[in-house]
């Protein structure tokens, strides 16, 4: 059953989150091919019959994300195994003016920013520059270190995969997103909220989903290339795969460059919404900081599994997973990467991602299918998850 945590987002009310984070252990609703199902009944059942003019299944799926979930706008790109891509929209892209959500329209896209930092490591050990089962205290020598935090103890696979034992630094973000929503956070501002706490377990004793793993890849990158973040990230994944629309944002930049929905927020569930298109993402970082169109998302996924961005070594390493429990019934992670089965058979691939203001849920397979879904609100709650995945789901096996 899939149920993802909110990864990125971090800096809101702790009831309001943790509430969220329940939603991700919840395992009580009825499974079919590791895809959530609301309740007794299917996603089909929740949804009434469409006035839209389409009976496309994607489509009908975001009218109900609109219509039955509350999310102002919802977009999707959906490609085949020959590479076409269709585009689907619902909802309105700016609640002042009732703009219309522009087709393929940019959004932040969160945690997805994870895999793209994953696979520069993954290059770097291609090149021989970066071992996965070295020590991180090799690269970074005496910077990981805190009540029971030893980098000297902590690989980079262990970094990679969430097993490191880190605590997570969004954790202790002061409460509320939006007085932070102009602040910008320096990399190591970051990691010392971490290390001022102690760790969660021993390395490699479980997995545990933390943002901090991915903030000490980003400085690894930077440390072995002697480049910043943004231009490793650029050169070797963005232009690469032939992503014309993602970019990871520089420092000072708090807009989305092209067309794009507005994003909107709210630090406890009774308030009213706030627009927080433009923010700085810097607190999300090497694990959450980029943009790009549900469109890009799919290429970029279809580029990594058909090893375009990695030696075949390489991804073998990445697809080697352990139990990640906490997402949802059946989720397992790699090093970057989140694997779950469909309900027409096999295996996706994929991450997702949330930073406030915009989700994306995003899943590719082998033979080169790939979906994207993307609103312009968090998920609030567990129906609201269901039918995000069912989505994805749906797009992929129609």
């Amino acid at each position: 059953m899939i149920r993802r945590e909110p990864s990125v987002s971090g800096m809101r009310d702790h009831r309001f989150r943790n509430r969220i984070a329940a939603v991700a252990a919840l395992s009580g609703l009825a499974v079919l091919g590791g895809l959530a199902v609301p309740g007794p009944h299917s996603v089909a059942d929740a949804l009434t019959p469409q006035t839209h003019k389409s009976a496309d299944p994607v489509q009908q799926h975001l009218n109900g994300l609109v219509r039955d979930d509350g999310f102002p706008g919802a977009l999707a790109a959906v490609r085949d195994r020959n590479g076409h891509i269709r585009n689907y929209t619902a909802g309105v892209g700016d609640l002042k003016t009732r703009a219309k959500v522009p087709m393929d329209g940019q959004v932040r896209i969160g945690s997805n920013t994870k895999t793209f930092t994953s696979v520069v490591v993954l290059q770097l050990v291609g090149e021989g520059k970066v071992g996965l089962d070295q020590p991180i205290e090799k690269y970074l020598p005496n910077l990981i270190r805190g009540d029971g935090i030893d980098g000297r103890n902590i690989t980079v696979r262990q970094l990679l995969q969430h097993t490191s034992g880190l605590p997570n630094y969004t954790n202790f973000l002061a409460d509320g997103f939006l007085p932070f929503q102009h602040t910008y956070f320096e990399p190591r501002e970051l990691l010392d909220m971490a290390l001022a706490q102690k760790a969660d377990f021993k390395p490699g004793a479980k997995w545990e989903y933390s943002n901090t793993n991915y903030v000490i890849l980003g400085l690894l990158i930077e440390k072995i290339t002697h480049r910043p973040l943004v231009e490793e990230i650029t050169h070797r994944v963005i232009d690469r795969a032939g992503l014309r629309h993602t970019y990871f944002p520089n420092v000072g930049d708090q807009t989305i460059h092209e067309r794009h929905p507005h994003g909107y927020d709210r630090d406890k569930p009774n308030q009213p919404l706030s627009d927080v298109t433009e923010m700085d993402p810097s607190w999300g970082w090497a694990a959450g900081q980029l943009v790009a169109t549900p469109s890009d998302v799919d290429r970029f996924y279809s580029a990594l599994l058909a090893g375009r961005l990695v030696g075949p070594a390489e991804l073998k390493e990445m697809r080697k997973t352990v139990a990640a429990p906490d997402l949802w019934s059946g989720a397992r992670y790699g090093l970057g990467l989140i694997s779950t089965q469909l309900t027409c058979g096999g295996v996706a691939w994929g991450h997702g991602g949330d930073i406030d203001g915009y989700h994306t849920s995003d899943f590719a397979t082998d033979d080169g299918r790939a979906a994207t879904v993307a609103v312009t609100l968090l998920p609030e709650n567990e129906q609201q998850i269901d039918h995000l995945l069912s989505a994805v789901d749906t797009a992929l096996c129609e």
